[in-house]
């Protein structure tokens, strides 16, 4: 298929000739393209809502942030998004605080005076690990799902997430509360189970 060729190419040109689509990957890959592309007829076929961000989720090394960066890649310049590792995000609110919070959630809207709420994908949730900021203990990851679900509601502000976990370790991370928002804020998109490990 002509998509997976240009995903290789692309996969290739960011990450070296090691890159590779692996059969037992296409149909994953395909539900990628119908939600970037913006196929309604796919979307539907492979239940995706357009109007929502994705979960991506699988084992250790399966591809998840590779093909989320390629998949960006492919996207016109105004409408990539950002892809920001989770634990960075908690590194930097050591050092920045709870205004960091409010960088990828209430501060997240572009520049311009059409005010466009910018879409961001956060790499590896749950990975991250609750800190403390003067004394006080905070789930960083959960107070910006929760804060960028409010202007999802209220703006369309998209997420995406990509996480080695399950939904029932995602929930005893962040709690039922953020739980029950991300069921709305994304689609579920996993890799099966078995998938292999890519990086051995």
């Amino acid at each position: 298929m002509q998509n997976l060729h240009l995903i290789q190419s692309k996969g290739k040109e960011l990450f070296g000739t090691h890159f590779q689509i692996y059969h037992e990957d296409h149909e994953f890959i395909q539900k990628l393209l119908a939600y970037f592309t913006q196929d309604k007829e796919q979307a539907q076929h492979f239940n995706l809502n357009l109007n929502k961000g994705l979960l991506i989720t699988g084992p250790v090394g399966c591809g998840k942030t590779s093909l989320i960066t390629v998949m960006r890649h492919l996207l016109v310049p105004d409408s990539r998004f950002a892809i920001k590792s989770c634990r960075e995000i908690t590194f930097e609110f050591i050092s920045g605080g709870y205004e960091v919070i409010q960088r990828y959630s209430t501060h997240a809207y572009s520049h311009k005076t059409d005010r466009r709420p910018s879409t961001h994908c956060f790499d590896d949730l749950g990975a991250e690990s609750a800190i403390k900021y003067y004394g006080n203990q905070c789930n960083v990851m959960g107070e910006i799902l929760l804060s960028r679900y409010d202007h999802f509601i209220a703006n369309r502000m998209l997420t995406h997430a990509t996480t080695n976990l399950s939904a029932s370790e995602l929930e005893d991370c962040y709690g039922n509360r953020v739980r029950s928002r991300m069921r709305e804020l994304f689609n579920l998109v996993a890799f099966n189970s078995e998938a292999k490990d890519k990086r051995k």
